[in-house]
């Protein structure tokens, strides 16, 4: 398995966002985007997931072409994005959330389910509760659980810690490690701690550019070399 993100740039009418940016996925790499914010990470996870389209350059994945398909064929492809925006269907319990997710994967309910409750066991005790009423840290719990229905092969993560509480932060730090080595992530996320013990590789990202990769563990548990570019 392989993403390659190739010189795309994107723009927002006018305004340019994001500038010749290249990087790599592997199989079974969890690879880590750190920067301020305005830096162009989401539009980034936007991109690759088809809701942008890049003025120039090219996406593909095991080497098929897909920088100008549909969000719903990428998806299909195995290729997840999660939303920052921790967004749920709030009116359907969270098991009807998990059975709206099998649906087009083809994968039975009750494969779907179980396999969502062996990642994160505590997931039983709230599936009959509606999502609207859960808190901002079981919503992002039940986004990673549902992304991970069918065959994920990469999983695009928008800030999946931002404004939770230390105990939620702890349960995803579990949730992501027990994937790690077997679905490939992308993950944009400024909890240094989460980054220093689960990353791979780090990029970093500048004003809509990438520029700078951070391949070696000592520079990655290096507090002091990732804080400068938050």
């Amino acid at each position: 398995m392989r993403l390659q993100v190739e010189g795309v740039n994107v723009a927002y009418g006018h305004a340019k966002v994001l500038h010749n940016v290249s990087l790599q996925i592997k199989q079974g790499e969890q690879v880590f985007i750190v920067g301020r914010n305005g830096a162009g990470k989401t539009t980034l996870l936007k991109t690759i997931a088809g809701f942008l389209t890049p003025t120039k350059g090219s996406i593909s994945f095991d080497g098929q072409e897909i920088t100008r398909m549909p969000p719903e064929k990428i998806s299909l492809m195995g290729i997840r994005y999660i939303f920052q925006d921790k967004r749920v269907f709030t009116k359907l319990t969270v098991r009807e959330n998990l059975e709206i997710a099998a649906y087009p994967t083809g994968e039975s309910i009750s494969d779907a389910i179980d396999k969502v409750v062996r990642i994160y066991p505590r997931i039983k005790d709230f599936l009959g509760a509606k999502a609207g009423s859960l808190s901002g840290g079981q919503r992002q719990i039940l986004l990673i659980g549902r992304a991970t229905i069918g065959k994920p092969r990469i999983l695009l993560i928008d800030e999946p810690t931002e404004g939770l509480a230390a105990g939620v932060i702890n349960d995803i730090f579990v949730l992501l490690g027990k994937m790690k080595g077997k679905t490939s992530m992308l993950i944009v996320e400024q909890n240094i701690p989460i980054l220093k013990k689960l990353a791979d590789r780090v990029y970093i990202m500048k004003e809509g550019n990438l520029f700078k990769e951070i391949t070696q563990k000592d520079e990655i548990e290096s507090t002091e070399e990732l804080e400068k570019y938050l």
